[in-house]
């Protein structure tokens, strides 16, 4: 049970959630499909080209898949091509799917992506995200034109080009934080080459933070904080401005692939490989794991990726099992959950002010020996290896404020199912 003072608060005011527009804890229904074996952007039919991820553009306008060719995809619902009002929720098409409107190929592996801050369709000065490529510096590409913008070099010891494993944004858009082996290294957006500031993640007495720094997130209410998931089972905080190290969180099972604030920036998310459970952690005290929320990861080496809605009040996950489970984040009840794929959801993504998500899913599959790559290709199913978007219920602000005690699917009150497993 989760006391009241564990209990996480938000600051309507602050993140203006439509009032209009706030999240049913019902299941959402398939407003686009965006599906794709992206056999058109590698040089083979490949029945093994699953998507890895997938991230809404913070001005919500499109958002970007990475698949295992190597190949990032930029999307751009509809009724962005023309925008008007962008708090109305975009209707569906008649067609049910899209190509994309941007393909990058990167050389090698993608590491990771994310998108600069301030992004915005109507200034193409700020439409450009980050990638970080296996034996390749990171890159900033525009989205506009599809062209690299500029290049982000590390070199190590042997003088010779070492690849982030995690990358991030500061929340004022000036510098990029890059994960490395026990290292940080931090590069000015305005300074591309080979300069950088290197933080080590080892202190002298050798505690801190080991292993190869997986993930990286920030806090949102401007606090100066920092996080850190490592594959060696380990999330840090830091100050972001010297790299002070605060805490070190024990208890995820297997090495940590995600870390995400809460809006209100009080407590602290973390997901691992192999690791069926998300963990909670109140920054305030950091003693005890507040709750747990379950997925299906046990068997899997993908990153399952979730996300926490813009009102802060629910987060959203993937799974093995093609189930999307949403949680509410105040009390740690499970809500609710979907199918959203016949294969591995392995990325979730909100939309930065809809009541929308992004879902992309696709994994590894086994050819047999006796069968050919063409064979298993035909098998693939529309909701296999793609991208989906979801529109959520929506009602008013004196619904949502009523609504105290909601009730799962089968009509049975959450608090039958604080901490269980769905």
């Amino acid at each position: 049970m989760v006391t009241e003072q564990q209990q996480q608060t938000t600051d309507e005011e602050e993140y203006q959630w439509p009032a209009a527009m706030r999240f049913d804890v019902g299941p959402p229904y398939k407003t686009h499909h965006f599906y794709k074996h992206f056999r058109a952007s590698s040089s083979s039919s490949n029945p093994n080209n699953f998507l890895k991820g997938i991230k809404w553009s913070p001005d919500g306008s499109c958002f970007l898949t990475s698949s295992d060719d190597n190949t990032l995809s930029l999307f751009t619902l509809p009724d962005y091509e023309n925008p008007t009002d962008e708090k109305t929720c975009p209707s569906a098409a008649n067609e049910d799917s899209f190509p994309a409107s941007l393909a990058i190929t990167e050389g090698e592996a993608i590491y990771d992506y994310c998108w600069y801050p301030y992004m915005s369709a109507s200034d193409p000065v700020s439409c450009v995200f980050a990638t970080s490529t296996r034996d390749h510096p990171i890159h900033l590409w525009d989205t506009t034109t599809g062209q690299l913008r500029c290049t982000y070099r590390a070199y190590d010891n042997m003088d010779e080009i070492t690849a982030a494993f995690s990358i991030g944004f500061n929340p004022t858009g000036t510098k990029i934080f890059a994960g490395y082996n026990k290292s940080i290294r931090i590069f000015d957006i305005h300074r591309p080459g080979r300069d950088f500031e290197q933080r080590s993640t080892i202190q002298g007495n050798k505690e801190g933070q080991s292993g190869i720094i997986s993930s990286i997130a920030f806090s949102p209410s401007h606090t100066g904080m920092l996080a850190t998931g490592s594959y060696s089972q380990t999330t840090a905080i830091h100050r972001e401005d010297n790299m002070e190290l605060l805490y070190v969180l024990h208890g995820q099972e297997g090495g940590v692939t995600q870390v995400q604030f809460s809006k209100d920036g009080n407590y602290l998310y973390t997901g691992g490989r192999k690791d069926p459970y998300i963990l909670c952690w109140d920054i305030r005290n950091t003693v005890e794991i507040v709750y747990k929320l379950y997925r299906s990861t046990e068997t899997t080496n993908q990153r399952i990726q979730f996300d926490i809605e813009p009102y802060g009040r629910h987060l959203g996950t993937g799974g093995q099992d093609g189930l999307v489970h949403i949680y509410d984040l105040q009390t740690g009840q499970w809500v609710s959950s979907f199918q959203a794929a016949s294969d591995t959801v392995s990325g979730f993504s909100f939309h930065p002010f809809l009541p929308m998500a992004t879902t992309a899913s696709g994994h590894r599959r086994f050819v047999p020996l006796e069968e050919s790559d063409e064979d298993l290709d035909l098998s693939l199913r529309d909701d296999e290896n793609c991208a989906s978007v979801w529109s959520f219920p929506v009602y008013s602000a004196e619904d949502y404020a009523a609504n105290t005690d909601p009730v799962d699917l089968n009509g049975q009150s959450d608090q039958a199912n604080l901490l269980q497993d769905p």
